[in-house]
């Protein structure tokens, strides 16, 4: 069966994005569509958490979404986050996100490599403050393994929940490709489609935590990322349909 069209479950990338290139190039229709979104957790919730801010010294941040949830809550609660405060961010790209926030220069601002246990030796550095994490309700297991290895004081604060988005506009059934990159996205279909039957409808998938849920839901994957060959999703999508499309 030939590939003619893709649903991506994800917002629409810039026009210059690799996507185009595929569509393109292989003369594939490709659309996208958010199966999830973020939604904040407000000043009620966080005190329902017994989570008092002022009594942090540092913060530790995994993602640009648990920045712009904690400053956002930090402003609700008319809290001034003071400029002594600590932040330990999971890479430099999220550091560097803070900006948005505060003015970067002249803080206590420390980042690790890619992974939440490269953050180890910074707790090992700073083992003093205090620390908070602002998260979602989903916490990949990494992070509390690590945290509580290095033996500092944290506290998780659930800051914002990921929830599958309304797609009763969209017929997923039309296309003969989709696209996932984590659990939630699942679970998304799942909820949505309660009748959906894969038939020859391809799934890709990113990632092992998303292979694993695709197939706990009795999914087939015909398309993984990342491998070796194939490091991005894009370039296992352009793989197969190259196969599919002979």
């Amino acid at each position: 069966m030939k590939i003619k069209s893709i649903l991506v479950s994800q917002p629409a990338p810039g026009e210059f994005s690799p996507y185009a290139e595929i569509a393109k190039k292989e003369k594939v229709k490709i659309d996208f569509r958010p199966f999830i979104h973020v939604e904040g957790a407000d000043a009620k919730e966080l005190r329902a958490q017994k989570i008092d801010l002022a009594q942090f010294t540092g913060v530790i941040f995994t993602s640009k979404n648990a920045i712009d949830h904690y400053f956002r809550l930090a402003e609700e609660m008319r809290y001034t986050v003071p400029d002594s405060m600590r932040y330990i961010c999971q890479s430099e790209a999220v550091a560097n996100y803070l900006q948005k926030h505060i003015v970067y220069r002249k803080r206590k601002i420390s980042f690790g490599e890619k992974n939440f246990s490269d953050l180890a030796p910074l707790f090992k550095k700073y083992p003093d403050e205090k620390y908070l994490l602002p998260s979602s309700d989903v916490l990949n297991s990494d992070v509390p393994a690590t945290l509580e290895k290095s033996g500092v004081d944290w506290t998780r604060a659930i800051m914002y929940r990921t929830v599958c988005s309304d797609l009763n506009d969209v017929t997923v059934k039309e296309y003969d490709m989709l696209v996932f990159f984590s659990p939630q996205g699942i679970k998304s279909l799942q909820e949505n489609f309660k009748d959906f039957k894969q038939d020859n409808v391809k799934i890709g998938v990113f990632g092992n935590t998303t292979k694993q849920a695709a197939e706990d839901a009795g999914l087939r994957v015909d398309v993984m990322a990342p491998s070796k060959e194939t490091p991005s999703m894009t370039m296992a999508i352009e793989k197969f349909i190259k196969s599919m499309n002979k």
